[in-house]
C-alpha cells in the first residue's frame, strides 16, 4: 500500500499531495534557508519529484529562483512557503511544517557550518552538503 501525504499552505488555498516517503529528511543551516524561512534552521523533507502533486491552487503559486539550484514555491493569497523545487537534483524540498501529520525523523543537519542555532541532538553534521548532491560530505563534531 503506498502512503499518501497532504501539505498545505498557511490559508489552504495551496494543496500538495506526496506520494511513498522522502528521499531524505533534515535541517537546513544555510544562510539562503534562514533568511527564507525568517528562522534559524528550516526543517526539510526531500521528495523524488514524480512523487510530489500540486492537487489544489496551482494558479496560486508564486515562484522566486535566486539560484538555478533553488526555486522556492509560496502561496501569493497568503504568502505561507510551501516548497523549493531542486531541478539539478529531480528533488522538491515540502517543508516539514506545512505536511499534515507528518512523523519527521530527521537523518542530516546541512550546512552546519553556517548554523547560528547549535543542535546537540545526536544527528549527523555535515559542513556543507552529502557527497552525491556537490558537497564534500565532511562530517562535523557536534
Amino acid at each position: 500500500m503506498t502512503t499518501t501525504h497532504t501539505a498545505r499552505c498557511f490559508c489552504g488555498a495551496v494543496e500538495i499531495s506526496l506520494t511513498g516517503t522522502p528521499e531524505a529528511m533534515g535541517y537546513c543551516h544555510c544562510e539562503s534557508c534562514r533568511h527564507w524561512s525568517a528562522g534559524p534552521v528550516n526543517a526539510f523533507t526531500l521528495w523524488s519529484k514524480g512523487s510530489v502533486r500540486i492537487a489544489k491552487g496551482e494558479e496560486q503559486l508564486g515562484s522566486y529562483a535566486k539560484t538555478p539550484t533553488s526555486a522556492r514555491r509560496w502561496c501569493r493569497q497568503c504568502g505561507g512557503h510551501v516548497l523549493t523545487e531542486h531541478p539539478a537534483w529531480g528533488l522538491v524540498d515540502v517543508y516539514a511544517a506545512v505536511i499534515e501529520g507528518f512523523d519527521f525523523s530527521p537523518g542530516v543537519h546541512v550546512p552546519y557550518q553556517e548554523t547560528v542555532l547549535p543542535i546537540r541532538d545526536g544527528v549527523t553534521k555535515l559542513k556543507d552538503l552529502p557527497q552525491a548532491m556537490g558537497g564534500s560530505g565532511v562530517a562535523l563534531a557536534e
